[in-house]
């Protein structure tokens, strides 16, 4: 079964961060976007498989994202 879960990437003074806000506590860090791109794949992966090993309830993908462009003046 495929599933398509949102993974919010955030960018920091060191590398860049993501996390699954329909999984809590599912997360990777890297260095560059690509590397946590791959990490929190395998992450979601690793989740997904601890979740269903332990016989707990899987979450399914039901976060959306948009991107909303507004003006801002300086």
């Amino acid at each position: 079964m495929n599933a398509g879960y949102v993974v919010v990437i955030e960018q920091s003074e060191t590398g860049f961060g993501a996390y699954v806000p329909d999984l809590p506590g599912c997360v990777a860090v890297g260095e560059t976007r690509e590397e946590t791109l791959q990490l929190i794949r395998e992450a979601i992966e690793l989740h997904v498989e601890s979740l269903r090993e332990a016989g707990e309830h899987i979450p399914p993908p039901t976060s959306t994202a948009e991107s909303v462009v507004v003006h801002v003046t300086a």
